[in-house]
């Protein structure tokens, strides 16, 4: 997790993000109230046994604690992924590719793309269904088609790939924020995803999981934006925020736990207002 230097609403992301909202506050004000959710957030992790690794951001980067600039692999591996904007490629700092080198071998670095404007920004681009090696992930201006297919050619893994429609009818933005993949469950909002790659998306996945079905409604609440983690008693626990598990019905909800033993719901206001993102893009899975 990276904790913020500045925070705000980055005008140069939020054309393809239509979950940011800028409301003119003062930035220090904004900064200071995203700080506190973020350390909440931490101890929270902590409190329910989650092993965590804060890192800390720099000025001009405001999206800093959306940390998708990098993934980490079983083989003790890291990527490097082109993002869209500059002062997101600006988040890439030598010191911090410097601390992941000392503990995995770096296998690409594909920041050349971005001088041809291609950009797949890591696994907020791609789910990962890592045990079955098949990866999800829906076109966008964050995720190019090509290096979309480029990468599941050489990890080899089996590409799902599809287009989708948010509430505003543009594609959404990130493939994290409408679906998560859980050991044995899957957490998505089919009826984003366009009718042709519907059935063999919801195929794929049901061969291994049970699908739980989120709306619309909930995705902009923040409901897919969700990740599952062990922790204390290695128990299976999802981490969403407060409004994603507040936006689930009731029989949702039990869905969840017939496969978990329990939630994880920071309040994360600020953040998701300004920056378009929540708790799962506030987060790294270090393997």
């Amino acid at each position: 997790m990276v904790e913020p230097k500045a925070f705000y609403f980055n005008d140069s992301t939020a054309p393809s993000n239509p979950y940011q909202i800028n409301d003119d506050e003062d930035r220090d004000i904004i900064l200071k109230r995203a700080i506190g959710e973020f350390r909440s957030f931490v101890h929270l992790l902590i409190e329910n046994g989650v092993h965590v690794t804060v890192a800390k951001g720099i000025e001009g980067c405001p999206d800093h604690i959306f940390p998708n600039w990098f993934s980490t692999h079983e083989d003790r591996k890291f990527m490097l992924y082109p993002m869209l904007t500059e002062n997101r490629a600006a988040e890439k700092t030598p010191a911090m590719v410097e601390t992941l080198s000392r503990h995995y071998d770096l296998l690409h670095d594909w920041g050349r793309f971005e001088e041809d404007g291609k950009c797949l920004e890591g696994l907020s681009s791609l789910i990962l269904d890592r045990p079955n090696r098949k990866a999800y992930g829906t076109f966008s201006a964050r995720t190019d088609k090509f290096l979309a297919e480029k990468w599941c050619v050489d990890m080899n893994y089996e590409p799902h790939l599809f287009e989708t429609a948010a509430h505003n009818g543009k594609p959404i933005y990130h493939s994290d924020v409408m679906m998560h993949i859980g050991t044995k469950f899957v957490g998505i909002c089919s009826e984003s995803i366009l009718p042709q790659y519907r059935d063999d998306v919801l195929k794929s996945l049901s061969q291994t999981h049970d699908i739980i079905d989120l709306t619309m409604d909930q995705v902009r609440a923040f409901a897919g934006n969700a990740l599952e983690v062990k922790g204390e008693g290695n128990k299976p626990m999802v981490i969403m925020s407060q409004s994603g598990y507040d936006s689930l019905r009731d029989d949702q909800r039990d869905h969840y736990l017939k496969y978990i033993d329990r939630f994880i719901t920071p309040a994360l206001p600020t953040i998701q207002h300004y920056g378009g993102g929540a708790a799962r893009c506030m987060l790294q899975e270090l393997f």
